[in-house]
């Protein structure tokens, strides 16, 4: 099983990156091949529909990630009530042909209070735009659950997305078996 954890920020000093480092680490753990996009660091060209963006070796870099991924673990800051423009830049170089029953957990970084639920409903609105499977479990991290290195450090914070990476993992089994035994018959 192979998982993409997508971290949304593009920031330097990010509490969002904090999270999709967290939940990478997690699912290694539970010894889950990762591969890691940071939007961050991962520097893609603004998606203009031109053919040519897609011979950039960063957007190269993401559709393969993407294409081989079993499943998603998707972080984003909250931006104005919704998800990072850098985090959607990098989803619509994707297509629903990377996403289609594809489980996908999400999580935000917000910045307290209620913050973070509206960044979600948007990421999961697009999330089903490109036929994914997303978990109706979710995460929203307030600056309360992180150490001053930006680490998700709150015990059950931790937790949470702990279990999180359970149910990804759980529902990315049950559909790689259910797509298996549909190329056996």
């Amino acid at each position: 099983m192979k998982i993409l954890v997508m971290n949304g920020s593009p920031t330097a000093e990010s509490r969002t990156r904090g999270i999709a480092e967290y939940a990478a680490n997690v699912l290694k753990e539970k010894g889950i091949d990762v591969s890691f996009f940071d939007a961050g660091k991962d520097r893609l060209p603004l998606f203009t529909g031109d053919t040519a963006e897609r011979e950039d070796e960063a957007v190269r870099g993401l559709s393969k990630a993407a294409d081989e991924a079993d499943g998603f673990f998707i972080c984003t800051p909250e931006y104005h009530n919704g998800m990072s423009g850098a985090l959607k830049n990098a989803l619509d170089f994707l297509s629903g042909g990377h996403f289609k029953n594809k489980p996908v957990a999400i999580s935000a970084a917000a910045g307290g209070g209620k913050g973070g639920i509206n960044a979600l409903n948007n990421l999961r609105t697009v999330m089903r735009g490109l036929y994914s499977l997303v978990l109706p479990d979710q995460f929203v991290a307030d600056p309360l659950h992180f150490n001053e290195e930006r680490e998700l450090s709150e015990e059950l914070a931790t937790l949470r997305v702990s279990a999180l990476t359970d149910q990804l993992i759980d529902l990315t089994k049950v559909v790689s078996a259910n797509k298996q035994n549909l190329t056996e018959e």
